[in-house]
């Protein structure tokens, strides 16, 4: 039997699962990332190996943290400090002799909920905001790319902070939008984790999130916009609603999107990349030259 692999790498997990050729789920294993890159890979390799169980690899598909070299598959993920410039593409291709696809986990998420959640949307945005934010841009199904993977976490915003002595963005950036609403960012402003915000602090995430997605809408104009993530989870619809409330105040020239939270949880980057084994580069649609 043929089997298709997906692997969410991230920089405090890693899950792997296998996936029949009809997408059914056939066995999951999860472990601790492990900081040193080289156990990393060898970890990687051994969970793999496991939930093949002996049967034929007919690909493999990784969402991992960006930035990503897509066309080389190199992958040096912000939030994994030993993770730079790594060949995974050419290393799992050699290890497994199985077509290997990687793409950065909020693409590869996306490309999840617009596929389970059942989605028809032609332009649909899915954002996750947990340790850090980032978001993958679908148009008609396919995952757009630029001359590289558009970073919406990291655009410059108008925002509201009690601490801005304490504004720092893990880019190197200045007033970037993940500074504010991501965990990290969470953090470092108020030095607690974003579950133990009170109200008035919560509210003031909600906020800047709201300044972001005006941005946003007013540049792509999608037409619904997905939120997963730790932060978006443990906020629920109110702080959603609040960012709304935000961003519908600052669009005056556009039609604003719906704002929903995911229907896969936890699960949409695992799910995203044994599907982006099984489809590979017929998801995406490139934008550039």
């Amino acid at each position: 039997m043929g089997v298709y692999i997906g692997l969410d790498i991230g920089g405090t997990k890693f899950m792997v699962h296998s996936v029949s050729q009809e997408g059914k789920e056939l066995k999951r294993v999860r472990e601790n990332t492990p900081y040193d890159l080289q156990e990393g890979i060898e970890l990687l390799y051994k969970m793999i190996r496991d939930v093949a169980q002996g049967n034929i690899i007919l690909g493999i598909g990784a969402a991992i943290g960006g930035p990503i070299d897509l066309n080389r598959g190199i992958v040096s993920p912000l939030h994994q400090e030993s993770w730079r410039d790594v060949p995974l593409k050419e290393m799992m291709e050699r290890e497994f002799s199985a077509p290997f696809y990687v793409d950065v986990d909020t693409n590869v998420a996306a490309i999840a909920e617009y596929v389970l959640g059942g989605y028809q949307e032609r332009h649909f945005l899915y954002i996750t905001v947990s340790t850090g934010m980032g978001g993958g841009f679908l148009i008609d199904g396919k995952v757009y790319e630029g001359l590289s993977h558009p970073e919406i976490a990291h655009q410059c915003i108008d925002y509201a902070c009690e601490f801005p002595e304490r504004v720092e963005c893990e880019c190197g950036g200045g007033r970037c939008l993940e500074a504010f609403v991501s965990g990290n960012g969470i953090k470092r402003l108020y030095q607690k984790n974003a579950e133990d915000l009170p109200p008035e602090q919560w509210s003031e995430v909600a906020y800047n999130l709201g300044m972001g997605l005006r941005n946003i809408a007013t540049i792509l104009s999608p037409s619904v916009i997905v939120f997963g993530g730790g932060v978006s989870v443990g906020g629920g619809e109110a702080f959603i609603k609040k960012a709304e409330e935000v961003m519908r105040r600052g669009l005056k020239l556009v039609t604003p999107p719906k704002l929903v939270l995911s229907k896969l949880g936890y699960d949409t980057a695992i799910y995203g990349a044994s599907y982006i084994a099984k489809m590979g580069d017929t998801l995406y649609q490139k934008g550039g030259s």
